[in-house]
């Protein structure tokens, strides 16, 4: 999923939330500079409680965790945010050039690859339900047959190093995080 993408919560713009310890907590926990610069990054305030899971090298917020659900209880679409917006704008040029299309065919053909996925989205499985569990099947981008978000598989390889369609798109883009803030 894009930065772009999805709504602000119509309820209470700021119902965003901190994880600490394990917990999520209330918006007044996140440090004003993180909350301005994912705004920035998003272009719009961000929608329900989430935490600063990656940073990159200038500092600034590069991939959020989310929690399972938005207030109303409505899944949220994915674990794992992109929020850096050059990385997101690469990814999405990647998307839209037929790569994705590509890394498909390589999933449905290199039985390793395969392999490799399915072991890096039980662990994406494990830690989304061990903060809620939503009686659904829900991977990153789509899963281990499919992929089809390379926004969501980059971002949760940036936390966890273990995802291997995420690690193809930065090798593909050379990606190197940046020295200057993006927002």
């Amino acid at each position: 999923m894009s930065e772009g993408s999805g709504t602000q919560s119509a309820s209470n713009p700021r119902s965003t939330a901190l994880r600490s310890g394990g917990v999520f907590c209330s918006v007044t926990s996140i440090p004003e500079v993180d909350l301005a610069s994912v705004k920035a990054q998003l272009g719009r305030e961000p929608r329900g409680r989430w935490s600063v899971a990656r940073r990159c090298a200038c500092g600034k917020p590069q991939v959020l965790e989310t929690y399972p659900r938005l207030d109303d209880g409505t899944p949220f679409p994915t674990l794992y945010w992109l929020s850096c917006r050059n990385l997101s704008s690469q990814i999405g040029r990647l998307e839209s050039s037929g790569w994705m299309a590509r890394l498909n065919q390589r999933l449905a053909e290199d039985p390793e690859f395969h392999t490799s996925l399915c072991r890096s989205t039980e662990t994406y499985a494990r830690r989304r339900d061990e903060l809620d569990v939503l009686g659904t099947t829900s991977h990153p981008g789509g899963g281990p047959d499919r992929i089809k978000c390379l926004h969501a598989h980059t971002a949760h390889h940036l936390v966890s190093g273990d995802n291997p369609a995420g690690a193809e798109v930065l090798r593909e883009l050379g990606w190197e995080d940046p020295k200057r803030p993006c927002v």
